[in-house]
């Protein structure tokens, strides 16, 4: 029987600190993907200062944790801004945008349809 790696790029049975997972790095948007497949995607990512990733659309639901700063969400028109601790959806189909207030780190969840949905 052949083992598939279903989550990637962290070391299993071992206590991981989430945040020291992903670094910094000045005037860059570092990312490292965790799992991805054709129904869910689980990237750490970690935005300086005045970085982001602008507008664009997804064909699944996005959730947004922040583990560390703070971020800028915009969800179609609307704004919000996203601390340590909290999280926020961005539903699919719907433009959004991710900018960096201050330094920040975050686990990105997001969740695919069936294809034949």
């Amino acid at each position: 029987m052949t083992t598939v790696e279903l989550i990637k790029n962290v070391s299993k049975s071992e206590v991981h600190i989430t945040t020291d997972l992903i670094e910094y790095a000045k005037q860059k948007v570092v990312s490292r993907t965790l799992a991805q497949n054709d129904h869910l995607t689980l990237t750490l990512f970690a935005f300086d200062a005045g970085e982001g990733i602008s507008s664009h659309a997804s064909t699944g639901d996005a959730m947004i944790q922040v583990l560390d700063g703070e971020a800028l969400i915009t969800i179609g028109t609307e704004k919000f801004t996203v601390n340590s601790g909290e999280l926020i959806i961005m539903p699919a189909n719907i433009p959004h945008a991710v900018d960096a207030a201050k330094p920040f780190k975050m686990l990105l969840t997001v969740v695919k349809p069936p294809i034949d949905a």
